[in-house]
């Protein structure tokens, strides 16, 4: 699998062993089921299938002005499922007619009849179809009926808090507390980006910085502040420190600014693309007295970041 796959170009598998979810984020209980399917699908000889959804179905459902944040585009996902042996990640574009849609014809019509099933995995706590009436006494009531098999998981803890999606996102959103984050997700949580042209204004100071043009405005950006940061730049990797915020001490931005300054590195690289991985917040965002002041903190900040384990393994 190289990337997703729409449910219009797919092609029926009734050997299939397959979960259905949005898995934003891929965490670590996601991860768990699909390891699952991979398991039986491979004990079975048969395709593993993730059957998801593009957009996410709160955008259709409750959308709001800002929409709905990401911890990781359909991409990133396709990507992470295929590091863990996922065959197909087959993708539903969910419409509001689609979210309509009752529970049992929405794995007669699209799990059975579309995409073919021998055996569904699902999370302990998964609802799914019109109002989120479906759940495994649904799918149980049609197992014997259509003749393909049911597996639960069982939820996944993280210092006793059950790891969700949305948990994540207020740790990054709220708190910005990545540390926590990485440990729910497996990984370090990332942003990619291009660099594009700022004020300059660091590169006076002696701490030139990278500004970085999010690729997708639906990701969620960790809470203002400055982080310990690892960051993958023309097929290299550096280690930094990036500040998210207004930059209060010069000029009070009144939209958020992500910035990389990056170590033992100092060339233009305008619309390159960057790689961001979190690996530690550092502080929260602060107005100084005087550009003196300023430059000693991150000084400070440089000096607690390079002495930060290295970000390559897994947290």
């Amino acid at each position: 699998m190289s990337k997703p796959i729409y449910i219009s170009e797919y092609r029926r598998n009734p050997k299939n062993v397959l979960t259905v979810g949005t898995f934003d984020g891929v965490h670590l209980g996601h991860q768990a089921l699909i390891q699952n399917v991979v398991r039986r699908a491979g004990q079975k000889e048969a395709p593993a299938v993730v059957v998801t959804f593009d957009p996410h179905p709160r955008e259709v459902i409750n959308p709001s002005t800002d929409g709905m944040r990401l911890l990781t585009t359909l991409n990133e996902r396709a990507a992470i499922m295929q590091d863990y042996g996922i065959s197909d990640m087959v993708v539903i574009p969910f419409t509001r007619d689609f979210s309509i849609l009752s529970s049992e014809a929405f794995i007669r019509e699209y799990i059975y009849d579309r995409i073919g099933v021998d055996e569904i995995v699902i999370g302990y706590d998964h609802h799914f179809g019109r109002d989120r009436q479906g759940s495994i006494r649904t799918l149980n009531n049609l197992s014997e009926e259509l003749g393909f098999a049911v597996e639960v998981e069982k939820a996944h803890e993280v210092r006793h808090i059950t790891v969700s999606s949305t948990v994540i996102r207020n740790l990054l959103e709220q708190e910005g507390d990545v540390t926590t984050a990485a440990e729910m997700l497996g990984r370090y949580y990332e942003l990619g980006g291009t660099i594009v042209k700022g004020d300059q204004r660091g590169r006076t100071i002696g701490f030139p910085t990278a500004n970085l043009e999010p690729e997708n405005r639906r990701k969620v950006l960790p809470a203002v502040g400055v982080y310990c940061v690892e960051v993958s730049l023309e097929s290299q990797v550096f280690r930094g420190m990036m500040n998210i915020g207004y930059r209060p001490t010069f000029t009070g931005e009144r939209k958020i600014v992500p910035e990389v300054h990056l170590f033992d590195f100092n060339r233009m690289v305008y619309g390159s693309r960057m790689r961001v991985r979190f690996l530690k917040r550092i502080r929260g965002e602060q107005k100084f007295d005087s550009v003196d002041a300023l430059v000693q903190q991150l000084i400070k900040d440089r000096e607690e970041c390079r002495m930060f384990g290295t970000g390559t393994e897994k947290p």
